[in-house]
């Protein structure tokens, strides 16, 4: 009965699959977790086999919607990478050469068809985007309709089996056996590069230092009686701040011209460890409290002043006008939704989000040299959201004849490529173009999926029959496919590129667009330097691995 009614309500079997989809994805094995979007595209396989079918106009809007908010969220960063993350970014393209020469020998050696080869592709670089952009170019193939279907339902089925174990291959190769090839010990290693970045060797098991890195204190002034707050200040780099004086009962607001006095009762906020230097040349703490209160203001702001473009936290606090930056101090920064260590010597990019924490008026003054602070928001500008994937449309209906082979980006290409310029514009015109990240997260998550969901219904029993045909070679070659581009970016980042291990590893994750490898690499290190590299290939091969699916799809069928 409710196998029979999946068939006439296929929405039953949409939201069955997200559902249970997500369900089996949450589980974790080790340090494996399927995720929300292969859990979903097994669900649908085998809920497909009841006849349940998703119309193709909803399944094209949703990969549309997708594809333009992830080019949107990651536009900025894109961006900022091409030039100067070129040593990151070398590693994105090595895993575009190399996956794409794979998939064209596995499938000249093994015959593939031009659906299979690029379920493959999607799968050995664990890159669910480009299910829909080689959905499209074999679309546009020519072939009958039965013939589109079948080829169609191959990408999705050498996809599901290909990408479980390309997932297992890239957690283990960065986590694991990497460090091994390499003889080094992970977490001495990230500890050290920690270190170097400025970090005082304080390390959790996750993306924050133990003890936090910014603090406030109250304390009696002796030793530096007689000394301009001013002078105090740039004597620790300015990476302390006087806030108040409080002198007979008096409360004097802490300027750089007020001259301290013996007995004087101050409160001091800055960075931890240059707290832990100043205090002796100051005087003896007061314990009541009174610094808790100093950071009371936390705003996030979108860095967009080109001068800071980068540079590290302490040059660009070095360059900064005293006057400016006094009293302002980094907490977090976030990059593509990854927490980057705000160290001294972490290099900032356009289109990063600083956590920006102190005074009201301190806060207030270094946000408008910085950026624009970002606003909460729940409001999704539509006009600038429907312009983009319109523009998104039209761009893929442009059309190459290269080789006797016809490339065309489709939907899927032209809506990323949109969604890359419209997020730049969001980033350096904040006044439009309004997509809360929520907004942007949940367009991203029910897109693919749904997408992911109508594709595995549509696939039916063509997925057993590939299973059956080629057996154990499409496992074997999803792992080839994510382990020799991976080995390859190991020896050109460590031997040519001189990458410190953590980040090289982090960006070995970010180029197959591992969520759940980054994090096993987060949790083995004990920080977060590894986030570091992986934003950068992360930003590029989101964009890259996409435009392949079309590439792969008329090369194959071109070569038979």
């Amino acid at each position: 009965m409710l196998w029979n009614l999946l068939g006439t309500q296929p929405e039953i079997a949409l939201f069955a699959s997200l559902a249970i989809g997500f369900f089996i994805g949450s589980f974790k094995f080790g340090p494996i977790q399927l995720g929300g979007v292969c859990g979903t595209l097994i669900v649908a396989l085998i809920l497909g086999q009841s006849g349940a079918r998703i119309s193709p106009d909803l399944k094209n809007i949703a990969f549309a919607l997708f594809i333009f908010a992830l080019g949107f969220t990651g536009g900025p960063q894109f961006f900022a990478n091409i030039g100067r993350g070129w040593r990151y970014g070398a590693l994105s393209l090595v895993e575009v050469i190399v996956v794409v020469a794979l998939v064209l020998g596995i499938a000249a050696m093994l015959k593939l068809d031009p659906g299979t080869a690029a379920g493959l592709l999607a799968g050995g670089a664990t890159e669910s985007a480009v299910i829909g952009t080689a959905s499209e170019a074999v679309a546009r193939l020519g072939l009958p309709a039965a013939e589109t279907a079948r080829l169609q339902a191959n990408i999705v089925t050498a996809y599901s089996v290909s990408y479980l174990f390309g997932l297992v291959t890239i957690v283990l190769f960065a986590s694991q056996f990497a460090p091994l090839i390499l003889r080094v010990n992970l977490r001495d290693e990230a500890e050290r590069v920690w270190r170097k970045l400025g970090g005082d060797g304080a390390l959790a098991e996750g993306q924050t230092p133990a003890i936090m890195p910014l603090a406030a204190r109250e304390l009696k002034v002796t030793a530096a009686a007689g000394s301009s707050i001013g002078e105090l200040e740039k004597r620790f780099g300015h990476n302390i701040s006087v806030q108040r004086v409080v002198r007979d009962r008096s409360v004097i607001k802490g300027q750089p011209s007020v001259t301290l006095k013996a007995g004087d009762r101050i409160v001091i906020a800055g960075r931890r460890e240059a707290l832990v230097e100043a205090m002796p040349w100051i005087g003896e703490e007061v314990f009541n409290g009174g610094g808790s209160d100093y950071f009371v203001e936390k705003v996030d702001v979108m860095l967009t002043n080109r001068a800071l473009h980068g540079l590290t936290l302490a040059q660009a606090r070095a360059r900064a006008n005293p006057a400016d930056g006094r009293g302002v101090f980094v907490a977090a920064v976030t990059r593509l939704d990854s927490t980057v260590p705000a160290l001294p010597g972490t290099q900032v990019q356009r289109g990063d989000v600083l956590t920006l924490v102190g005074s009201k008026e301190d806060v207030t003054r270094g946000a408008a040299k910085l950026g624009y602070i970002i606003r909460a928001t729940q409001k999704t500008d539509f006009v600038f959201l429907g312009l983009g994937v319109l523009v998104g449309i039209g761009i893929g209906r442009l059309s190459a004849h290269i080789g006797g082979i016809d490339l065309s980006l489709g939907t899927g290409g032209g809506c990323l490529l949109a969604g890359l310029v419209f997020g730049w514009i969001r980033s350096r015109y904040p006044v439009i173009g309004s997509l809360p990240s929520a907004a942007a997260q949940i367009l991203k998550d029910f897109g693919l999926c749904t997408f992911i969901a109508a594709v595995g219904l549509s696939a039916g029993a063509d997925a057993l029959r590939l299973i059956r045909e080629f057996g154990i070679a499409l496992p074997v070659a999803g792992i080839v496919i994510t382990l020799v581009p991976a080995l390859a970016s190991l020896v050109v980042g460590r031997v040519l590129l001189k990458l410190d291990v953590p980040m090289l590893l982090g960006a070995i994750a970010g180029q197959q667009c591992s969520t759940p490898a980054i994090s096993a690499l987060v949790g083995v290190t004990g920080n977060a330097t590894p986030v570091i590299g992986y934003t950068i290939t992360y930003a590029i091969s989101n964009v890259l691995l996409p435009l392949l699916g079309p590439l792969v799809v008329g090369l194959v069928s071109k070569l038979g």
